[in-house]
């Protein structure tokens, strides 16, 4: 018996829509930067399925196999790069996986297996179209001349309140290392998508405090009080 999927998967692509009958499967954890890769997936025409944690996307894997897998190398419960070893080493493989931040992590993505490595924050429509169709087989290609849109994605910034009420919480639970690794790099890849210039270098000065050994409690507290203005604010400033 043939299933939505089984229909959807069968739909060739167009010039105009050069990803459809592609099911895309996204591991990213901010709100914001996940409502910009759906709108460009809307665009395009794929189908998209979100998970915001290693665990969440293994259960994904386990039910189903989508054509493209993004894999964001900063997850709550552990690297991105694990997922990609393991997606890259099952049989049959994943077309296209894609590891995704806003730190240059491309030579560790490449070296964990991906097909490449995007830099956050992604805007262009044609350059995620482009990140994707580069390495999908011809059969899975869109007819030549493809239609190439300078066309710009903004998430709505309820999306960039939400990333910013749940880094709140994360750190008013603790400060220890392993979270502020984890604050620094969603932060950092939050304010790059948002263009929130001021959060970006909130999060450098706090890296930076870490990185020389100090003490990063200021570093934290400064943090911490431009979230909350961002939150009471509804956004960037």
């Amino acid at each position: 018996m043939e299933t939505r999927d089984d229909l959807f998967l069968t739909r060739a692509p167009t010039a105009r829509r050069p990803l459809l009958g592609l099911t895309v499967l996204v591991v990213e954890d901010s709100r914001f930067a996940s409502e910009a890769i759906r709108l460009m997936c809307l665009r395009s025409g794929a189908r998209l399925r979100r998970a915001d944690s290693l665990e969440t996307a293994r259960r994904h894997l386990a039910i189903y196999r989508p054509t493209v897998l993004l894999v964001d190398v900063g997850l709550p419960d552990g690297s991105g790069l694990s997922l990609i070893r393991s997606a890259t080493e099952t049989a049959p493989r994943i077309d296209v996986v894609l590891g995704m931040s806003g730190e240059d992590f491309s030579g560790d993505v490449l070296a964990a297996g991906a097909n490449g490595f995007i830099a956050k924050p992604v805007h262009s429509l044609s350059a995620f179209q482009a990140a994707i169709l580069q390495h999908l087989p011809v059969n899975r290609q869109p007819p030549s001349p493809r239609s190439v849109t300078d066309e710009t994605i903004q998430p709505d910034l309820i999306a960039y309140r939400d990333d910013l009420n749940h880094i709140a919480r994360v750190l008013d639970d603790t400060n220890a290392d392993s979270t502020l690794d984890y604050v620094t790099q969603f932060l950092g890849g939050v304010a790059k998508s948002a263009q929130d210039h001021d959060l970006d270098a909130a999060v450098a000065h706090l890296r930076k405090l870490r990185r020389a050994g100090d003490n990063p409690d200021a570093g934290v507290v400064a943090l911490s009080q431009l979230v909350q203005t961002r939150i009471a604010a509804g956004g960037p400033l």
